[in-house]
């Protein structure tokens, strides 16, 4: 860049007495002087060893920071089981509004009656569209959602008096958190195998269900973006055995208003409020998981829940066989809140329209892409699809990973890789319904292109970024945190 100073940490371009802003004498009535208000013990010694810049400087230094970013806004953002969708900026602003964003959670409920009765209705909306009539919003994200849910069904069992269920039955095409939530629930997580076309293998999970199996976790679509044809043999088999079927609800986007996991057999799931109904995602949150669960699991999710009085919401405490609450207050409200605005704006044939739109985004891609790259599974696709780089490690020692580099170069950000963990050389794609048909043979042919270009290009890069390919585990085991 010309501008090298906006680019300089600003440790590097302070100057002492150098202000942005200078804040006013503190004009609080006291008694006393301020320094004896807080003991020594307390206070620094001297300042925090902070930049001394104009505001021009620190402008310059945070916008130029933000450029280096990749975003929804920004970039194409393929990246298969997780969604990237766009936000609407309207709902961004309604969810600003004052009256919603200002609130405190410890207000009385008279005094919150407006975003209690969204609440409200956004339960209602939930439990809809999945099929499942009794809705939890406190959980702060997807895996958690999935977590409360083995929770509940660990609570129902005691309840029952059937302690003996230990076994929680998880596909191999599943997603990681799948294992872990039913360890940290206190299950014992037994993996289920799948066919060579993708599904869930019926020989496998008839050898594998038994009086000892409390759950059976499915995500459908799965992983590799794939129907379960077979999902109702699957559930009868379940509740044959007087096991529960809980449904991964990461890929709702690929069948809202098309069909409910409740009509086909599943008795709980969570939502990915950011991957279905558009809540920001990224950065490390704030994320929003809500589970949906049969009536006759209701009295074990998490307290409060918000009720109707007549003409007046409530959040309602009194819930004996509750497994208490997972999440301070009542969960990430502003993410719920952009989710119901999505619900409102859209209505029914509307979130038809974005499964279906997502479907037929994701089998174009697929199509494109299977000019240059295997798919290992026979389609069509769902929401979205895996290919595998596994010919071209062949023919050239090109990976997944290198490909996913190369893309940076190019303005896109990589498909997910390397998962499932099924499909050797990985590439799991997700275009969204909002993507053009332009962006989507943009990308393709991208993609076409770095198939054919030098080995030694792919394996070095990104080339034109500020850092080339990082040491990413040492990255992760030792981070940089400080600018010293």
């Amino acid at each position: 860049m010309n501008n090298t100073q906006s680019t300089e940490l600003l440790f590097e371009i302070s100057k002492t007495g150098r202000r942005c802003h200078r804040l006013p004498v503190c004009d609080v009535p006291v008694d006393e002087p301020l320094e004896s208000l807080l003991p020594d013990a307390h206070r620094a010694a001297e300042p925090p060893p902070l930049p001394e810049v104009g505001e021009i400087d620190l402008i310059r230094h945070y916008t130029n920071l933000s450029t280096r970013n990749m975003s929804i806004d920004t970039n194409f953002y393929p990246l298969g089981s997780c969604t990237m969708k766009y936000n609407p900026k309207r709902h961004e602003r309604f969810a600003g509004l004052p009256g919603f964003a200002a609130l405190h959670p410890l207000q009385d409920d008279e005094t919150l009656q407006g975003m209690l009765e969204l609440l409200f209705h956004m339960q209602e909306y939930l439990a809809e569209i999945s099929g499942l009539p009794a809705v939890s919003l406190q959980p702060a994200a997807g895996a958690q959602g999935e977590l409360t849910a083995l929770f509940v069904a660990a609570a129902y069992f005691r309840d029952k008096g059937e302690t003996q269920r230990k076994k929680v039955l998880v596909p191999d095409s599943a997603h990681g958190t799948n294992p872990a939530s039913a360890a940290l629930a206190g299950f014992e997580a037994v993996t289920v195998k799948s066919t060579p076309g993708g599904l869930v293998d019926l020989d496998d999970l008839r050898a594998k269900i038994g009086p000892d199996t409390a759950v059976f976790m499915i995500t459908n679509p799965n992983t590799l973006g794939l129907f379960e044809k077979q999902i109702q043999t699957i559930t009868t088999l379940l509740h044959e055995q007087g096991a529960l079927v809980y449904l991964d609800g990461a890929n709702m986007n690929a069948i809202l208003g098309i069909t409910r996991p409740g009509d086909f057999g599943a008795d709980m799931q969570h939502y990915n409020v950011h991957k279905t109904f558009t809540g920001p995602h990224g950065g490390g949150g704030p994320g929003s998981g809500p589970i949906a669960v049969r009536e006759f699991l209701a009295p074990y999710l998490p307290a409060p829940v918000v009720v109707q009085d007549g003409d007046r919401y409530r959040l309602e405490y009194d819930m004996p066989k509750s497994i208490g609450r997972v999440r301070s207050f009542f969960g990430n409200v502003g993410i719920l809140f952009r989710g119901y605005c999505y619900i409102r704006t859209l209505g029914p044939d509307g979130l038809k329209d974005v499964s279906e739109q997502a479907v037929l985004n994701a089998n174009y891609l697929r199509a494109r892409v299977a000019e240059g790259y295997d798919i290992p599974h026979a389609g069509p696709c769902m929401h979205e699809f895996v290919a595998s780089a596994r010919g071209l490690l062949r023919e050239k020692k090109i990976r997944a990973m290198d490909i996913a580099k190369r893309l940076l170069d190019y303005g896109y950000h990589a498909p997910t890789v390397y998962f499932p963990l099924v499909v050797p050389e990985a590439l799991m794609m997700e275009p969204t319904e909002t993507e053009s048909r332009e962006t989507l043979d943009a990308f393709a042919d991208t993609l076409l292109a770095i198939r054919n270009e030098e080995p030694d290009m792919l394996r070095t890069a990104p080339h034109t970024h500020i850092i080339s390919r990082a040491d990413e585990v040492k990255a992760a085991k030792e981070p940089v945190l400080r600018w010293k």
